[in-house]
């Protein structure tokens, strides 16, 4: 899925969902399973113009990527799983035409697979356990390797994950995550449950209470990891 022509006509995002406040100098390539991830994370950047790759497969990405011409991409971020190949490859394919290229990848998977573990041109990975509080792991990763650093999020430092406490949803809660996992917006949400944009975002709001998040990319990571919904 290449959702790139669509970038300039995505909806501003809200505080709730920001994750990135860095400005990016160069482009920036996003590659993301699904659609949700991929709008939660182009979402998350101040400016769209920057984002001239927004796709869910690993070809698609590097088609882009080939053909920078004279603006060159600055950075990538990945899933390791993606609808279509894998980050992690994607990752080494790229850092092989463009060595400069800085990488970010989100493990969704929660690690790194033993090939690449010490792979140096594995920059930065960030684990989705670790997405949790306030934490920012994704923004940190950027930060790293814009400075010339490499990152690991706190949980693959350590080897311990983050503890998961998965409560109990009602029917309703369930109806909005898998809406919010789709990818839609509270105005197509409240056009498919039938309310007000307002009521919308009311079901949205409790939904990360009950769940005991800060976000949409939060409640669908620890809905995905509860096993409550899939993108």
């Amino acid at each position: 899925m290449d959702l790139t022509p669509f970038i300039p006509t995505a909806a501003t995002r809200s505080p709730e969902e920001g994750l990135l406040s860095v400005e990016i100098p160069g482009r920036v390539a996003v590659a993301m399973k699904g659609r949700f991830l991929l709008r939660a994370v182009c979402e998350s950047f101040g400016e769209y113009n920057r984002i001239t790759c927004a796709v869910t497969d690993q070809d698609t990405c590097l088609s882009y990527i080939a053909s920078e011409g004279l603006d060159p991409y600055q950075l990538l971020i990945c899933t390791d799983y993606l609808e279509s190949g894998n980050g992690f490859d994607l990752v080494r394919k790229v850092r092989q035409l463009h060595p400069k290229l800085h990488c970010v990848v989100l493990a969704l998977g929660d690690v790194i697979p033993a090939e690449y573990v010490d792979a140096p041109w594995l920059e930065a990975v960030v684990a989705e356990a670790d997405f949790v509080e306030d934490q920012q792991p994704l923004q940190a990763a950027v930060l790293a390797v814009l400075a010339g650093h490499s990152y690991r999020s706190p949980s693959l430092r350590t080897g311990i994950l983050p503890y998961l406490s998965c409560p109990r949803l009602t029917p309703r809660e369930y109806e909005v995550l898998d809406l919010l996992a789709s990818g839609i917006s509270d105005r197509e949400i409240a056009k498919r449950l039938v309310v007000s944009e307002e009521t919308a975002h009311t079901y949205t709001k409790r939904l990360l209470q009950t769940l005991s998040v800060n976000n949409r990319l939060q409640a669908v990571l620890k809905g995905m990891r509860c096993g409550m919904v899939k993108i």
